[in-house]
C-alpha cells in the first residue's frame, strides 16, 4: 500500500513539474495576465500537454499491448503516428493571430504593452522539428526504460515468491513429520498429556495452514507457535532435557516471516537430546524497537542414526529465506563447536 501511495505522489509530481517548465521558461512569465494568450506559449504548452500524454500512451498502452506481445509493425506505426500528431496539432491555428505593433498607427489599440512585441512574438512559428524530435526521443525511451525496469521488478518478485513457496513447502511437511513423531512417542508411553498434545499440534497446524503463505505475520503469532511447538517437545521428552526459555520485550504491533525461527529450534531438539547424557537446550527471544533476536544453544550428544542432511537440508533453507525476506536486514552467527552448537540471529523489522 505504502508502495503504491508513492508511485502515484511520484507520477503527480512528475507531472506538474514537467507541464509547469512552459511556465517557467517562457520569456512572457513578468506578464501573468497576458502571456498565456501569446500563440508562442500556447504552441509550447500543447507540445509538451501532448509530449506528456505520450509518455503514458506509450507506457500503459502501446508498450504492454504491441511491443511486449511482439506485435511491432503495430507498434512502431502507432509511435509515428504520435509524433505526427506532436508535430502538427501545436500549430494548427487557433483563433486569431497575435495583435501585431504598428509604430506609425495611433488609432490601434494594443492589449499587451509595447515592449512584448518584439520579432520574437511577431514572427510566424515554423515547427523546431529537431527540439520536437528530441523530447520525443527522450519521452520515448523513458517510458520505455520505466516499463522495462517495472517488468523486470514483476519478474523479480514473482520469482521469490515462488522460491519462498517452494522452501516452504520443504519445511511445511517436516515439521509435521516430526510433530507426529513426538505425539506417536507419547501415546506409546500412554502418557496422559497426549490429548494436550493433539490440541496443541492443532493449533500449530492451524497457523501453518492460514498464515504461513503469508510473507510477514503478526509476531505475537509466531512466539505463540514458537512456544506451543517447545510445550510439545517438553511434553514428550519430560525430565529428560533441560529447556530453558526467555522471552524479554514486547512483541505487539510488530511483524515477522512465518516459520523463520522454528528450524533453528527443531535443530536443537532434534540433535541437542539424548536422555543418558547432558541434554541442555536454551532459548531466547529478545525484541527491541528495532530488532528481534533469538539465540539457540544445544548441547552436542550421540545419536545412533543422525540425520545429517535432514538438519542441513532445514538449516539450509532457513538461510534461504532469511537472504531472500531479509537482505541486508539480518545477521546470523552459527557456532558450531564440538561439544555444543549455537546460532544467533538478529533482523531488524523496521
Amino acid at each position: 500500500m505504502k508502495s503504491n501511495t508513492r508511485q502515484i505522489l511520484l507520477n503527480v509530481t512528475g507531472s506538474i513539474v514537467f507541464l509547469s517548465l512552459p511556465i517557467l521558461f517562457s520569456p512572457d512569465l513578468t506578464n501573468p495576465d497576458g502571456f498565456i494568450h501569446i500563440k508562442g506559449f500556447q504552441r509550447d504548452f500543447i507540445g509538451y500537454f501532448l509530449l506528456f500524454l505520450f509518455f503514458y500512451l506509450n507506457y500503459l498502452i502501446l508498450l504492454p499491448e504491441f511491443f511486449f506481445r511482439k506485435k511491432y509493425f503495430m507498434f512502431t506505426l502507432s509511435v509515428i503516428a504520435c509524433f505526427a500528431l506532436i508535430i502538427i496539432l501545436p500549430n494548427l491555428p487557433a483563433g486569431s493571430e497575435n495583435p501585431v505593433f504598428f509604430p506609425n498607427d495611433q488609432s490601434v489599440t494594443h492589449p499587451f504593452p509595447k515592449a512584448h512585441f518584439d520579432y520574437h512574438h511577431m514572427r510566424f512559428f515554423i515547427p523546431d522539428l529537431k527540439a520536437r524530435f528530441i523530447g520525443f526521443l527522450l519521452m520515448l525511451t523513458f517510458s520505455f526504460l520505466l516499463k522495462i525496469s517495472m517488468r523486470l521488478k514483476q519478474t523479480e518478485k514473482e520469482k521469490l515468491n515462488a522460491e519462498l513457496s517452494y522452501l516452504k513447502a520443504q519445511i511445511n511437511p517436516h515439521f509435521l513429520f516430526n510433530t507426529l513423531n513426538s505425539i506417536y512417542a507419547l501415546a506409546i508411553n500412554k502418557s496422559d498429556e497426549t490429548p494436550t498434545a493433539i490440541v496443541k499440534l492443532s493449533g500449530m497446524m492451524r497457523y501453518v495452514i492460514s498464515e504461513s503463505d503469508q510473507h510477514f505475520v503478526s509476531l505475537d503469532k509466531e512466539i505463540n507457535y514458537v512456544s506451543d511447538y517447545i510445550e510439545l517437545q517438553r511434553l514428550r521428552l519430560e525430565n529428560t532435557v533441560s529447556v530453558h526459555c526467555s522471552l524479554n520485550g514486547n512483541p505487539e504491533g510488530k511483524q515477522i516471516a512465518p516459520l523463520i525461527f522454528i528450524p533453528f529450534i527443531e535443530n536443537a531438539f532434534k540433535h541437542g537430546v539424548n536422555p543418558e547424557e547432558n541434554s541442555c537446550i536454551a532459548i531466547g527471544i529478545n525484541i527491541t524497537l528495532q530488532e528481534i533476536h533469538l539465540k539457540v544453544h544445544n548441547n552436542k550428544v550421540h545419536h545412533a542414526n543422525v540425520e545429517n542432511t535432514v538438519r542441513e537440508m532445514g538449516m539450509d533453507n532457513a538461510i534461504s529465506r532469511l537472504q531472500l525476506l531479509y537482505p541486508g536486514k539480518h545477521e546470523l552467527i552459527i557456532d558450531d563447536k564440538p561439544n555444543y552448537f549455537s546460532v544467533e540471529l538478529t533482523i531488524n523489522i523496521l
